[in-house]
């Protein structure tokens, strides 16, 4: 007997290594050197699922390729759908790896995370009072084009993910036009659990500098002021202190006022909201950005995202209740008249003229002059230095709106109706044909960027001209009531000129298009007849023919201006679709019309 407990002694280290080795991650088990492929991913996650009642996995859509999108939710009680954690009182965090495939720190933080917490039971008390939604890979297919030159500027793992999709598309700049796949699920799945906070795992491009981690958190005025002061003076201290003290000097996430040039200072910008973080905010739902430093050893960027993780749930879980109050507040006076009368802004500026001075750990550079190319660059000697640097980080708003009690959309533009549901975006629709007066836009003197953007050639610049009409708008017209919680993200979709509207991504594109021509002989007799019944008309054409020596030399384009401003133009053409309704009673009238 004494020999069998003996026995069972010397096995039982065996035994727990076996274990502990048995739930190691393929990133672990490769010396921390290396990141696991798709279904290498699935199979561990599939695993946790079944070894822990904490862990469920399941997939929130399929990529363009048809891979199945996966999702890990961690919940204490193994509750896993959104009614249900949402009755418990627990917040919802979503934390999201690998929008670019390439940067995949997140992941492999992430997936120890959840072994941590599924089988290891390191941090019992963190899902207390909140549960956790996590996206290993978003970008699934750019993952698998995998391969070890994907990722030029950054120090490992030692083979990674493409930064698109396999149709070419950036994720991260498809929030709000969401013309992938990818996005739409994502979408889906946002608008259905509404988050309490979102945290989104990147790696850098750009300079060098000591920090293994930077992050940003939108506090430069887009985002609810409550949720802002907490931001600022409960979350990020918190978080920027916690890993201060475990040896990670952070900063916030910076440009540089002249690209490549440390010495001209640091610049931060508000986010537009197709980006994530700069989404989720203007939701109500405070967004974090972890940026890890690409030229740092793979494995110290693994574990700064892993800390960063832990130190935030931690915050969280702690804070859960104050926040989720102040979200709910906040959705309450996003749909409240208060709000909409005021102006809203939907673009912003960092003032170049007021900054503040900052210690920033750099790297030492030199600028020297190519051999190859003859022109300047900056090179890094790798000396750790401190710098005293201006920081730009104060901003104003450029455009603003006053926004409407509601948006009419007639139904022959289903598809941005459709991009509006999407959203989130609660939607009526008129039940019968109805004469209405709405305040809209006629929109002149459009430019479009030459290159492609995204899939897309932008609107990038145009005239706006508020306009009164007077029609009918037929039954299924949308009926967009302004007064509810994602009235930011609305206004950026509807208003021409926000920050990644609908009108700038082209769904618009067709208004500006003349469908109906005036043949050369028929234009001609009344072009002079024109003239003759109204001399001032001479006049402007002669002004166009000095201002504009192409139109001066085409017959063609300058009887197209007359054909313009005779009775037979079309008066629908550069008149934006969308109404706008200021009148409450009328608004309210519509909705509740039988």
């Amino acid at each position: 007997m004494i020999r069998l407990y003996i026995a069972f002694f010397l096995l039982l280290p065996v035994t727990l290594l076996c274990q502990v080795t048995d739930w190691q991650t393929f990133y672990e088990s490769s010396g921390r050197k290396e990141t696991p492929r798709y279904q290498e991913t699935v199979d561990f996650c599939r695993r946790l699922d079944e070894a822990s009642p904490k862990l469920t996995y399941t997939s929130f859509g399929k990529s363009g390729q048809g891979r199945d999108l996966p999702l890990v939710i961690a919940d204490k009680d193994g509750l896993s759908d959104p009614a249900s954690i949402h009755a418990s009182g627990r917040m919802v965090v979503l934390i999201q790896a690998c929008i670019h495939a390439g940067e995949s720190e997140g992941k492999d933080a992430g997936l120890m995370l959840m072994r941590d917490l599924a089988v290891g039971n390191r941090y019992p008390g963190l899902l207390d009072h909140l549960s956790i939604l996590f996206i290993p890979i978003f970008n699934t297919d750019g993952h698998e084009r995998f391969g070890p030159y994907n990722r030029i500027n950054q120090n490992g793992p030692e083979e990674s993910g493409w930064r698109v999709t396999a149709d070419n598309h950036n994720l991260n700049r498809d929030y709000l036009k969401a013309d992938t796949p990818e996005m739409q699920a994502w979408l889906r799945l946002f608008h259905t659990w509404m988050p309490d906070f979102f945290i989104d795992t990147h790696t850098t491009d750009g300079a060098d500098y000591q920090y293994v981690l930077t992050y940003q958190m939108e506090t430069l005025g887009e985002m609810d002021e409550n949720l802002t002061a907490w931001t600022k003076d409960q979350f990020l201290p918190q978080m920027t202190g916690e890993l201060e003290n475990a040896g990670i000097p952070v900063f916030t996430y910076i440009e540089f006022r002249k690209w490549f040039d440390l010495s001209s200072g640091l610049i931060t910008e508000v986010a537009p909201p197709m980006l994530s973080q700069g989404y989720t905010s203007l939701l109500n739902r405070p967004g974090l950005l972890i940026e890890t430093h690409m030229l740092k050893p793979y494995d110290q960027r693994v574990d700064a995202t892993y800390r960063c993780l832990v130190s935030s749930l931690g915050i969280l879980n702690r804070e859960s209740r104050n926040l989720q109050d102040l979200i709910r507040k906040a959705d309450r006076y996003a749909s409240s008249p208060e709000f909409r009368h005021q102006d809203f802004p939907l673009q912003f500026e960092t003032l170049e003229n007021d900054s503040t001075m900052v210690n920033f750990l750099g790297i030492q550079f030199e600028r020297v002059k190519s051999d190859l190319t003859g022109q300047y660059y900056y090179r890094y000697t790798g000396e750790k230095t401190v710098l005293r640097l201006p920081f730009f980080n104060k901003t104003r708003p450029t455009v603003t709106t006053r926004l409407p009690e509601a948006y009419l959309i007639p139904p022959q533009w289903e598809e941005v109706i459709r991009k509006l549901e999407l959203h989130g975006i609660r939607v009526d629709r008129l039940k019968k044909d109805t004469v209405l007066s709405v305040l809209t836009w006629k929109l002149t003197s459009p430019e479009w960027q030459a290159n492609p953007y995204e899939g897309r050639h932008p609107l990038v610049r145009f005239n706006q001209q508020d306009t009164l009409i007077r029609q009918v708008f037929p039954a299924g017209t949308a009926l967009v009531d302004a007064g509810q919680p994602g009235i930011r993200i609305l206004a950026q979709l509807l208003e021409p000129k926000g920050n990644g509207s609908l009108l700038y991504w082209g769904f618009f594109d067709a208004i500006f298009e003349q469908k109906e021509y005036a043949e050369q002989y028929v234009m001609e007799p009344l072009a002079e007849a024109m003239v003759k019944k109204d001399p001032s008309l001479l006049d402007a054409f002669e002004q166009m023919k000095k201002k504009d020596p192409a139109f001066a030399a085409s017959s063609s384009l300058m009887l197209n201006w007359f054909y313009n401003r005779s009775p037979y133009r079309d008066p629908e053409k550069n008149i934006y679709p969308v109404g706008r309704l200021y009148d409450r009673k009328v608004v309210d009238r519509l909705i509740t019309a039988p």
